[in-house]
């Protein structure tokens, strides 16, 4: 028998959502919006104005949140798959479709809006669909040894990113698919979510999901809430050390000096040691948070839970609604760093009709395509 959906993942999952729209507004309408996220798009002494700095900042929760909290759901369903009897075949048959077709929808779907036709991009879903490939065998691993892996493949990517470097290989698809970020083929091709340093935090979030379908059923959010709040504050504690110390772990995108700004611009492109620290630190905290909330109130945030529900139906729709109309309006990049703001409410509340039909809808058709969506 499969346990009931945990309200404070879902909220968690629409939250970052709402964020990762604004970042997209953004993209699509504001002009001047930052994107020094790594040493490959940073010039040293660049200018970073603190309205578009932090409007870009706060959105660095989304991915690797979104990573964490798909390997939990992952591990929750494959569990709950198990319970009703499938066997480990199909459940490696499901985690293979659902790899495949977000690997696909990437070039297929998300490239031609990002960018214009001809020109491919490979990021979020790519790296979450090849996760999920590479959790196939994985996932067979018990907690200790996936959650050593995932920690372990954090940690190394600099290193081996420096190693490929010196031998000449790094500037090379393969690699880039890989371990870090590249373009190729004159920008036809752009791939800035490597597999290996997402698929890190995706073993994580198994673990996670691992314990949460473990854990007595009655004392799970109490339990969950304090470990992810342990968690959090280590993470935190290490994101200062790494950051401070100002050398391994931030993958060359050093602080110039003691600003705010400057401790907070970590690279994502690929992602450092200090990101994902103080990104998975947040991100844990208020996740405790959510799960002692909702533990007393299940409908607490209801329509941002039903976001979180039907994120990636969500997703598939909100770029192309905002690109269309940027170019219908003839505002494309023309705006300012408001547009980002404003363009997402926009789109949320545009979307948000659909969204709660898509819920009910998938509620009530288990099932199908839809498992998929």
């Amino acid at each position: 028998m499969s346990r009931p959906r945990l309200p404070a993942i879902d909220v968690m999952r629409g939250f970052v959502m709402i964020l990762m729209t604004v970042d997209h507004a953004s993209e699509t309408w504001n002009h001047g919006r930052l994107l020094t996220d790594s040493t490959l798009m940073y010039k040293p002494g660049t200018a970073l104005p603190v309205a578009q700095f932090l409007t870009r900042w706060v959105t660095h929760l989304c991915a690797p949140t979104f990573v964490l909290l798909a390997g939990a759901a992952l591990a929750l369903s494959t569990d709950s798959r198990a319970r009703r009897g499938d066997t480990p075949g199909a459940i490696d048959r499901h985690l293979a479709i659902r790899g495949a077709l977000l690997v696909a929808l990437d070039p297929l779907w998300m490239s031609p809006v990002m960018l214009t036709p001809g020109r491919f991009l490979f990021q979020v879903l790519y790296a979450l669909g090849a996760s999920f490939l590479f959790m196939i065998p994985l996932r067979r691993l018990p907690d200790r040894a996936l959650l050593a892996f995932g920690l372990g493949v954090a940690l190394l990517d600099e290193p081996l990113l420096s190693a490929l470097t010196a031998l000449g290989w790094r500037r090379t698809p393969p690699v880039a698919l890989l371990f870090g970020p590249g373009f190729f083929a004159d920008r036809h091709l752009i791939i800035a979510y490597p597999a290996l340093p997402w698929l890190a935090i995706m073993c994580v979030g198994w673990v996670l999901g691992r314990k949460l379908s473990a854990w007595p059923e009655g004392e799970r959010d109490r339990i969950a809430a304090r470990t992810l709040a342990a968690w959090g504050s280590g993470l935190l504690l290490l994101f200062f050390i790494v950051r401070g110390a100002n050398g391994f772990g931030n993958m060359s995108l050093l602080r110039e000096d003691g600003s705010l700004v400057q401790w907070l611009h970590t690279s994502k492109y690929p992602p450092s040691v200090s990101y994902d620290a103080l990104e998975l630190g947040l991100a844990s905290l208020v996740l405790a948070g959510l799960f002692r909330v909702t533990e007393r109130r299940p409908g607490f945030a209801a329509p941002v839970r039903t976001l979180g529900q039907v994120a990636l139906f969500y997703y598939l729709l909100h770029i192309h609604l905002m690109a269309l109309v940027a170019v219908l309006t003839g505002t494309r990049e023309r705006l300012g760093v408001g547009a980002a703001w404003l363009g997402a409410a926009g789109a949320l509340v545009a979307l948000a009709l659909p969204c709660a039909w898509y819920a009910r809808y998938k509620a009530a058709h288990p099932g199908g395509w839809r498992q998929y969506v």
